[in-house]
């Protein structure tokens, strides 16, 4: 968990803008939607991992 997620997420992201090129480029609908999605997916858990780090930064604060 933690950055090895981040890392993971920022590389679904960065695939996904890939796809999304390549299908723009080649003419490819499906291609470029499928980059789109995996951009959204990655975006999503991107978000996800700051709520879990933003929780944890309030317990640690609280906790004191």
């Amino acid at each position: 968990m933690g950055i090895l997620d981040k890392l993971k997420n920022k590389t679904q992201k960065a695939k996904g803008q890939g796809k999304e090129e390549a299908g723009r480029r080649s003419g490819d609908p499906y291609l470029e939607a499928e980059g789109r999605k995996d951009q959204a997916a990655g975006g999503a858990k991107q978000v996800g991992e700051q709520v879990k780090d933003a929780a944890k930064e309030a317990r640690r604060t609280m906790g004191r």
